[in-house]
């Protein structure tokens, strides 16, 4: 269906090579996930494989793409040609009529097709809907999906899922949602950084994701054992080789010149220990390699940020919420109080970022705590053409430059990407950016718009594992089941009627 012969991506500007030599065949019932740490090359690889045009600009590209099938691709934002595009003529000329079920699983609706609604208008969950319906509605061979979790609902992550069990065409796809990855992907394809991003490696498994990942730990923990043991076996030889050499030597500079024999005796004896010295020192050549990972990205905040428990962070009440003349929710309630993590998930489209961007204008002026967004769009608060250095050095000042770049390559910034401005950076990486931000700002209230969405399945048990021993309070929208489980210690959902508290179960 799809073969890859030698690709090798190239980034002039940074001197970096993402795939190096890479050949790959995606074939027909293969599920296969892209993965690797934000900025490795996992969007470029799939518009490269799509139309090398895509990325010419800023990849050098050779090999070969081989495809006899009808690619479809889904970009991992809304292209820019269509956000003045209404839906009507989106779908004007496809033959939806046919495909009726194709809409019921969706959960799109026949009406929603004629709507005059601007895609760009529509929420993020929507927006994924929309175009991934248009390209089914195509019937490709081949499906390359980039993000085609990002801002969907729960209902929506789950049809998705079944899609992708069920699908005839083979699926090449990156995501970072980590529950969709282990519940589908039967190969995985890891694009690595090794030696400070000097040298690319890439793995392909055929296997699911949780036994490739337990395959990796249990390979390098066995390499390492290996090699730990062969160095602690030739320390001891070597300890001894040196007592041997150390006393035959001071036998030789003791010995009497009226003994010929026994300083013949000693010469040919230190010549054996000296034979069995470079012996040992060829050995040790052929030594297990400790093997290389890609480092893991390190992210905290500091320990002493904490809130009172009685302390009120939110006394929230709103009759109606609306966008323009569209209403999404009535009598939405939130009171928020000490060191909590709240969570708020709901199906696309039910307000769920303005809700929270209500909730930021009511926290970011406060004096009593130091509030810190992340929203969805990192354009808002990120400004294009500044670099991540002097972003966050803006903030912290230029004495603590020092520490501005040491928590920056704690993160796996290279200084090219310290330096470059931050519109050419992946969103993984903008994300990192403002996660130090607020680290740095000791910020104590955080408000978190979907805030593992931009995160490898690598690096996001990291962010959660670093939100989830937060002292302060956090306000957060996600989709992310991991997320919702594992750190929110209350997730709420908004309906019609306003927020409704949510069990385990309903995750």
């Amino acid at each position: 269906m799809l073969e890859l012969q030698n690709v090798t991506l190239e980034l002039p500007g940074s001197g970096r090579t993402l795939v190096e030599n890479f050949s790959f065949t995606l074939g027909r019932g293969d599920r296969a996930v892209v993965i690797g740490e934000e900025g490795n090359g996992k969007s470029t690889l799939l518009q490269t494989i799509y139309d090398p045009r895509l990325t010419a600009d800023y990849c050098r590209f050779s090999g070969r793409v081989i495809t006899r099938a009808k690619l479809a691709y889904l970009p991992q934002t809304l292209p820019a040609t269509l956000r003045e595009t209404t839906a009507a003529e989106f779908f004007d000329g496809t033959a939806y009529y046919e495909h009726t079920e194709l809409l019921a699983r969706l959960g799109v609706g026949v009406e929603e097709l004629f709507s005059e609604r601007k895609l760009g208008e529509l929420s993020g969950g929507e927006k994924v809907k929309m175009q991934l319906l248009r390209l089914l509605l195509d019937e490709p061979d081949v499906l390359l999906l980039d993000e085609p979790t990002n801002d969907l609902d729960i209902d929506t992550l789950r049809w998705l899922e079944k899609f992708l069990l069920a699908a005839k065409q083979p699926v090449l796809f990156v995501s970072h949602d980590e529950t969709l990855i282990e519940r589908t992907a039967n190969v995985i394809l890891h694009l690595e950084q090794l030696l400070h991003k000097s040298h690319p490696r890439v793995t392909v498994s055929r296997c699911p994701y949780r036994e490739y990942i337990a395959r990796r730990s249990d390979l390098f923990d066995k390499q390492e054992q290996i090699a730990d043991k062969q160095r602690a076996d030739y320390q001891k030889q070597m300890d001894r080789w040196r007592q041997i050499y150390q006393r035959v030597e001071h036998e030789q500079r003791t010995i009497s010149r009226g003994d010929p024999s026994g300083g013949r005796l000693l010469k040919k004896k230190m010549h054996a220990v000296m034979s069995t010295g470079r012996r040992l020192e060829r050995e040790s050549g052929d030594f297990q390699d400790y093997p290389h990972r890609e480092e893991a990205i390190l992210t905290r905040f500091d320990e002493d940020i904490t809130l009172p428990a009685g302390k009120t962070v939110l006394d929230f009440a709103l009759l109606e919420l609306r966008i323009g003349e569209r209403l999404l929710a009535r009598d939405v309630r939130l009171l928020v109080t000490g060191p909590v993590i709240v969570g708020i998930t709901g199906r696309n489209g039910a307000g769920k970022t303005t809700l929270l961007e209500r909730l930021w204008r009511e926290l970011g002026p406060r004096r009593d705590i130091t509030a810190a967004y992340m929203p969805q769009d990192y354009r808002r608060v990120l400004p294009d053409e500044v670099s991540a250095l002097d972003f966050l050095c803006a903030h912290e000042g230029k004495e603590r430059s020092v520490l501005v770049h040491n928590r920056l390559a704690s993160m796996r910034f290279t200084p090219e990407e310290m330096a470059r401005p931050l519109a050419s950076l992946s969103g993984g990486q903008r994300a990192k950016v403002l996660f130090l931000d607020m680290a740095l700002r000791r910020a104590d209230v955080l408000v978190l718009d979907e805030p593992t969405r931009n995160f490898s399945p690598l690096s996001a048990p990291v962010i959660r594992a670093a939100l989830r021993e937060f002292g302060g309070a956090i306000l957060s929208v996600s989709h992310d089941r991991k997320y919702l489980r594992e750190v929110c210690d209350t997730v709420y959902e908004l309906r019609e009627d306003g927020l409704h508290l949510l069990s385990s179960d309903d995750l």
